[in-house]
């Protein structure tokens, strides 16, 4: 249950891409704002500024879709994962942290490899490999496996780096050929490591 009256009736809330991982915002909710988010499933805060409930995208239609939510150990403070509408910040970037890149990019492009499933474009390299099949994307994997192992062995960092992302792209696309999401294989692994 959150406690509201350690911060005069205000929580922060902070606000995290449920694929990426990235911190897109912090918030403050008062208990209406936060009875509201439930409801809606859209983020609303308590403007400071303002003095009143604000839904993010309320003007923008930039919304946050509430994934889901925890509260801390201490019970006032939330961490709520949300599918992004557009950008967060009133900038226009996508999060309100000045940061060089997403660290948590692969996710991020798992986001935009599944787009591009769902929304098929002619033009897209994963359209034109998906087009192939299964066998041919499998495949690729395999070539790329091979050449990331020979540059390795023979070629520069920056080849081996090359090589590494080209695998990884193309094992992200056959994830998604078998809808398997890259979570389930971060959840396999984290058990891997418990054994």
């Amino acid at each position: 249950m959150l406690d509201f009256n350690k911060g005069a009736g205000l929580v922060p809330a902070v606000i995290q891409d449920y694929q990426t991982l990235e911190v897109l915002m912090l918030g403050y909710m008062n208990e209406e704002a936060w009875e509201k988010t439930q409801k809606e499933q859209r983020v609303t805060f308590f403007s400071r500024t303002k003095n009143r409930l604000w839904t993010k995208g309320e003007e923008s239609g930039n919304y946050l879709e509430l994934v889901e939510a925890s509260v801390d150990c201490d019970n006032d403070t939330l961490l709520i994962k949300v599918n992004p509408k557009g950008p967060t910040c009133h900038t226009g970037s996508r999060s309100c942290f000045k940061t060089d890149f997403n660290q948590n990019f692969i996710f991020q492009l798992e986001k935009i490899i599944d787009d591009r499933f769902i929304n098929p474009n002619e033009s897209s390299y994963v359209n034109k490999l998906r087009d192939k099949g299964i066998n041919k994307i499998a495949q690729k994997v395999g070539e790329e496996a091979i050449e990331t192992v020979i540059a390795a062995l023979k070629e520069s960092d920056m080849d081996f780096i090359n090589e590494s992302s080209d695998l990884i792209f193309h094992l992200l696309v056959l994830l998604r050929e078998k809808n398997i999401p890259l979570v389930r294989i971060a959840e396999n692994l984290a058990k891997r490591h418990h054994k």
